[in-house]
């Protein structure tokens, strides 16, 4: 709990950060006084004012936002040999880099997080294909398992090299998600030794990212081997005499592929309620053995699955990818501007009612997942805080009259007609853009709730 709070708060301090910077140091570049830099509001916590700058640097109570406080004559009277440092005095160009300054800063965080990340390197796991799931898209296509993923893309375009499982997770979820087929480049076990596959998931129904996606498309893991590990004592595998490193060839009359498929088999042993023993054909120690097991039926969600208590399937292989400063740079610049593409497309999307609004997170899921990132390493926590940056820029992007999007929405109009949106207006706009952001919060909180607590 410690560390999911702990890795919550310096996200939120970091971004916030960011983004106000990137205001504030736009400002001061066109030449406006900046009488206030807040990270965070309510009470203040620190406060400070470096010597011979007109700037009050302050951090607040409650870290969920912060603001970048300019002299405007809006606001209050302005003295007259100041008016020249006033935002509101400002050529429309200026107002404009001011205001689009903080978006563009959380992009370039994003970019320089990602480069980071591969400049780092990661462990990640090898392109190599799971056994997919029955009835699937990749069952379909011919996949049986153990493929490894060369080279991967949307049909019609341009394929790309593959170099980890998360490059295929990616363009199968860009192509679920954009609709487009998926073509794959293998090579692999002996019923496929090489050759291309095309996953039609222009067809599917993708409203929603989640793992139910993964499972349509048939590709939920890397693959690993059908190895029995961390078996509990009393439980269902102990019962039938599996041990530790077990490494499991067939299930009744299956032949076993992977940890992937054996998952399957045990989960889907239950009938009636009741699970089906079945003799096991396992290695041990170089000797083949048979045993019998049955699986223990229990709950899981509104299903009845088997369960025999044990970690079933070993880690996967993995590789390290590490790239230069170059190649690191134009990586990190290639990810973000495809998540901040994908981002509006959902969003697009959700407008329409092509998309789930489930697809909306708020402040508990965003917890939960910078938690769960730091506890998994200090690459994966910064490729959280590069998703989360990518997002809040995007987001602030958007048209809404209280978002910078908003703001350059105005700006947009007064260029056009030569003239600034009226007052009366404005105040209607700003109304009716709280309301809708009132909304999505809602929205985005009611998710959370169901998807921690249910």
């Amino acid at each position: 709990m410690m560390l999911t709070i702990a890795a919550f708060v310096l996200a939120l301090g970091v971004l916030i950060a960011v983004h106000e910077y990137g205001h504030y140091r736009m400002a001061v570049a066109c030449g406006v006084k900046v009488l206030r830099f807040s990270i965070g509001f309510g009470k203040t916590l620190v406060r400070w004012q470096p010597r011979g700058s007109s700037t009050e640097f302050v951090i607040g109570a409650f870290p969920v936002g912060g603001y970048v406080k300019m002299l405007d004559e809006r606001e209050a009277p302005v003295a007259a040999e100041e008016r020249h440092l006033a935002f509101n005095t400002q050529p429309l160009r200026a107002r404009v880099a001011i205001v689009a300054a903080g978006p563009v800063a959380n992009l370039l965080l994003a970019v320089l997080l990602y480069a980071v990340v591969n400049w780092m390197g990661v462990q990640s796991p090898a392109a190599i294909l799971a056994s997919p799931t029955a009835g699937s898209i990749a069952e379909h296509a011919g996949l049986i398992g153990g493929e490894r993923v060369q080279r991967a893309g949307f049909e019609g375009g341009e394929l790309q090299d593959v170099e980890s499982f998360e490059d295929v997770r990616w363009v199968l979820t860009r192509g679920a998600l954009e609709g487009h087929d998926v073509r794959l480049v293998l090579a692999g076990p002996a019923r496929r030794t090489r050759g291309d596959v095309l996953l039609k998931l222009r067809s599917m129904d993708a409203s929603e990212a989640n793992a139910d996606l993964f499972q349509k498309i048939g590709i939920v893991g890397p693959f690993t081997r059908p190895v029995i590990g961390e078996v509990v004592v009393g439980a269902a595998a102990d019962k039938a005499g599996l041990h530790d490193g077990d490494v499991v060839r067939q299930v009744g009359s299956v032949p076993v592929v992977d940890g992937q498929q054996l998952r399957q088999l045990i989960r889907s042993s239950v009938v009636n309620g009741e699970a089906a023993s079945a003799v096991w054909k396992i290695t041990r120690a170089g000797t083949e053995l048979e045993v019998s097991v049955k699986p223990e039926s229990r709950q899981d969600g509104e299903l009845v699955v088997g369960k025999i208590g044990a970690y079933v399937g070993a880690m996967p292989e993995l590789v390290m990818i590490r790239y230069g400063a170059a190649g690191g740079l134009w990586r990190g610049m290639t990810r973000t501007w495809e998540v901040s593409a994908l981002t509006l497309r959902m969003m697009g999307k959700m407008v329409v009612g092509e998309a789930s609004l489930k697809n909306l997170s708020g402040p508990l899921t965003i917890a939960d997942y910078a938690g769960k990132s730091a506890g998994m390493g200090f690459t994966q926590y910064l490729i959280f805080l590069a998703l989360i940056s990518v997002s809040l820029g995007v987001l602030n992007l958007l048209p809404l009259p209280v978002l910078d999007g908003g703001h350059l929405m105005y700006y947009l109009w007064e260029g056009i007609t030569g003239k600034p949106v009226p007052d009366a207006w404005m105040e209607r706009l700003q109304r009716g853009g709280v309301a809708i952001l009132l909304l999505m919060m809602s929205i985005a909180l009611f998710n959370d709730i169901t998807r921690l607590f249910s």
